[in-house]
């Protein structure tokens, strides 16, 4: 998986599942900009990666508005002469229950997870087509995004909105050979360690303990760098014929989700009004009603 003479941006990246991202596209052989909001802690992202050996370059700026987006995008053409690869990896949470979440919550989290997804995205996509080389753009998502989570409104509706982008991007960007995927990774980060059943397989990990198989198989988690293979492939010329997708990584399990399609249905001559509904649905729909949240194996919901 040689990504030698590639250039990657990847949002949000001094730290947690971002900079395992960016060390691994770098452990690849690509040029990285690395980015995140603190001058030192992406400097000090920068200097992990070229103390290993590989070549980064740090870009500053809150992810959300179109100049950052664009930044983003000079300071890899600037520093590496292209751009082949962009994970849009930058995120916060503001976490509150739907009646006590404030418009500042909710806005603040969209702006960088959903807004800041289409403006780097587009910047990256412009630059790709002027190139006329294709390219790999990568988007993060989440299980939230996927099923809901409860006190996520914001985070769950930025996550789900990234996916139908996602999908939408595929067919958009698909005659430019530019290949559009999501990854949905399970990790051990600041935004996983407040998840209760999750709490003890945390604490295993800062004590540096290993995982039960229990955590890394039926849950999928583990710590950030395992997701990031996920990444590396993606942008990879292995890759090539994989768009439109999500990709679910952590741990032991890397899986495939699927896409939002209609589970029943029913005719009706001339169409449905309330009265024929409630006929029909007792024997053709109400066995059949689609769950909401993650679906835990027993020993996790235990805890």
């Amino acid at each position: 998986m040689d990504l030698s003479n590639k250039v990657a941006i990847v949002t949000g990246s001094g730290q947690g599942l971002g900079l395992a991202y960016a060390r691994e596209l770098a452990r690849r052989g690509a040029s990285v900009i690395v980015n995140d909001i603190r001058r030192e802690t992406a400097d000090a992202a920068v200097a992990s990666i070229t103390e290993a050996g590989g070549s980064a370059h740090a870009v500053v700026g809150a992810v959300g508005s179109t100049e950052t987006a664009q930044a983003l995008v000079d300071g890899a053409v600037e520093r590496f002469g292209r751009l082949d690869v962009l994970v849009t990896n930058a995120g916060i949470l503001r976490d509150r229950v739907l009646w006590k979440m404030t418009d500042d919550d909710f806005d603040e989290v969209i702006n960088v997870h959903m807004r800041g997804t289409f403006t780097c995205v587009r910047a990256a996509a412009v630059r790709m087509r002027e190139q006329g080389e294709g390219g790999r753009i990568i988007c993060v998502g989440s299980p939230a995004g996927q099923r809901g989570n409860f006190g996520q409104t914001n985070y769950a509706g930025a996550k789900a909105g990234i996916l139908g982008m996602v999908r939408t991007w595929a067919m958009e960007l698909g005659r430019a050979d530019i290949t559009v995927n999501a990854v949905v990774p399970v990790a051990a980060t600041s935004m996983t360690e407040t998840v209760p059943f999750l709490k003890p397989y945390v604490e295993a990990m800062d004590n540096g303990d290993p995982l039960p198989p229990f955590a890394r198989r039926e849950l999928g988690f583990g710590g950030p760098e395992d997701a990031a293979g996920a990444v590396a492939f993606l942008a990879g010329d292995a890759a090539a014929g994989v768009t439109g997708q999500a990709v679910g990584v952590g741990g032991d399990r890397l899986a495939l989700w699927s896409h939002p399609d209609m589970t029943v249905k029913a005719y009706h001559d001339g169409g449905w009004d309330a009265g024929t509904i409630a006929d029909e649905w007792p024997s053709t729909f109400a066995d059949h009603l689609e769950s909401v949240g993650e679906e835990l194996p027993e020993e996790a919901t235990a805890r």
